[in-house]
């Protein structure tokens, strides 16, 4: 089969999110200017360069009382900083709880039940048993085609990395089993690694 995007695919549902996997989750938490958190889970994430590390996620829709955007969104345009959250197999049903529409002034935090710690480098709350927590400063929102359609880019000036996790000194992802988005409402998790050399290794 082949589809052109602009004329529809005639599927039930769309495959384009069922093309592009598995895709990381950032559980993204940002904190507005009235000191009110959120904290909502984004599947278009990606770390995207090393020095300095840099991380970016794409906000695809908006809420009525956010304007053109999400409380995310929203909240980094007014205070400059977030943090990404790394989502574990354990913590699939809070994170999913924390994609509910609920209105700008609802702590998603308290509403999935998910414990809260203080960043350190900068004036946000994180998730305070993820595996792994990056704190960013934002750098570019870029508008992109389409309506809503924004990719922010943060660089990562800290990094929150739970204990257990560091197995010989490496970060090992069998330690908690890291959640991917498929398509659909389908999720996995990686529970085993291989390795491949490259050629020029």
């Amino acid at each position: 089969m082949f589809y052109r995007p602009q004329d529809g695919h005639g599927l039930p549902h769309n495959p384009f999110n069922a093309i592009v996997t598995p895709r990381p989750i950032g559980w993204i938490s940002t904190r507005d200017v009235q000191g009110r958190n959120n904290l909502a889970p984004y599947s278009f994430f990606n770390g995207v360069a090393y020095t300095p590390p840099q991380v970016m996620f794409a906000s695809t829709s908006n809420k009525d009382d956010q304007g053109d955007t999400k409380d995310s969104v929203a909240n980094i345009r007014e205070t400059g900083v977030f943090c990404v959250n790394i989502v574990e197999y354990a913590m699939r049903e809070a994170m999913n709880a924390s994609s509910a529409t609920l209105p700008k002034d609802t702590d998603e935090f308290a509403a999935a039940g998910v414990q809260i710690a203080e960043c350190t480098e900068i004036d946000c709350a994180r998730v305070a048993d993820a595996p792994a927590a990056l704190e960013c400063r934002m750098t570019q929102i870029v508008a992109i085609e389409g309506v809503s359609n924004f990719v922010v880019f943060g660089e990562v000036v800290g990094v929150h990395i739970r204990n257990d996790t560091l197995v010989d000194g490496r970060f090992d992802v069998r330690t908690y089993h890291p959640l991917s988005r498929l398509g659909y409402r389908d999720y996995t998790r990686v529970t085993e690694l291989f390795e491949l050399a490259r050629p020029d290794d």
